[in-house]
């Protein structure tokens, strides 16, 4: 089943049959139950896509869905000829043939964490270009100040009609004050609930006991991870996490590049954010990451703390585990 925003096309193969049956049904949720239910039983594949859970949600009561990894699969970029009609035949030739890459699907528990910590994360991001909006408008003019601009006092000295600000550039600020003041609400009703969900996990409750890890970072990290379970080694959930160098092999030459970045990105944010956190508490990871800025550009230094943040976290979660440096770090 290729999906879309407004249709999702279909190919139906049996065992005995090489040409699929061809169907056009409207990505809706009735149309697609109604598909279901005709089907009840059958395997079906989708790719992941922009509203797949969507689709995924409608369908999985009554099949059994797959959700197809479009980068190793080979439906994103590798095709000569790409087609809604060839996709949907692909996903289906490669399902009957149990040769489908597949993503993994998390819990209900850990997608609906995965919304809030995704959602906080982007209204911080708004409210921090707001925040840059103000203080570009005020140096435009020459202006600067000294402190928490967005603070009380700060608030105050903006206020001042004295600044040689424009009429225009006080419309600018105002607005951008407005703005900021609906994301701290939204960003604080999105904190509460979070913070609830920290509270209530045995695994972010461990992630935890890791100085400057708090409860955004913990939640982050184990609803991006998933179920440590599904993991059988350390080198596993370090390739998962697109943090494992990528391997380029000619002949018996075999050099390693830059980190594949496969996986979530939000995940590879948390661990950048928790290692600048950790090392300013904890002497295990801060000696780490200073030897390995002694030795490497800044950006490598981060990737390995980053890596190794994430193996000790593996073995954490994997031997329900409070933080103990000497015993995460053994091998």
């Amino acid at each position: 089943m290729d999906v879309h925003d407004r249709y999702c096309q279909v190919a139906i193969l049996d065992d005995d049959s090489n040409e699929p049956e061809e169907q056009r049904i409207p990505t809706e949720r009735d149309e697609l139950e109604e598909f279901a239910r005709e089907h009840s039983g059958a395997q079906v594949a989708i790719e992941a896509t922009r509203n797949y859970w969507f689709v995924y949600d409608s369908l999985e009561p009554e099949l059994d869905v797959s959700v197809a990894n479009p980068h190793e699969t080979g439906l994103i970029g590798d095709q000569k000829v790409k087609s809604d009609r060839l996709d949907a035949k692909r996903l289906a030739v490669l399902l009957r043939v149990d040769a489908l890459a597949t993503s993994y699907i998390p819990p209900d528990e850990f997608r609906e964490a995965r919304k809030l910590v995704r959602r906080r994360k982007a209204l911080v991001e708004d409210r921090t270009s707001a925040k840059n909006r103000v203080r570009s408008a005020l140096a435009d003019r020459g202006v600067s100040y000294d402190g928490d601009l967005f603070g009380q006092e700060g608030r105050e000295f903006l206020a001042d009609e004295e600044l040689p600000l424009s009429e225009a550039d006080r419309r600018i600020i105002e607005a951008d004050l407005a703005v900021i003041e609906t994301l701290d609400e939204e960003i604080g009703q999105l904190q509460t609930e979070i913070d609830e969900i920290a509270t209530s996990w045995d695994e972010t409750q461990l992630l935890m006991t890791i100085p400057g890890v708090g409860p955004v970072l913990a939640v982050t990290i184990v609803a991006e991870i998933g179920e440590i379970e599904r993991f059988s080694s350390k080198k596993q959930v370090v390739s998962y996490a697109g943090l494992d160098p990528r391997v380029r092999q000619s002949g018996e030459k075999e050099t390693t590049a830059a980190i594949t970045k496969e996986g979530p990105p939000v995940l590879r944010w948390a661990l950048g954010q928790a290692v600048l956190n950790v090392v300013k508490y904890d002497t295990a990871l801060g000696n780490f990451y200073t030897r390995m800025k002694s030795r490497k550009q800044n950006q490598k230094a981060m990737v390995a703390a980053m890596r190794k943040l994430l193996v000790w976290m593996y073995a954490m979660l994997s031997n329900q585990e409070e933080y103990d440096p000497p015993k995460v770090a053994a091998p």
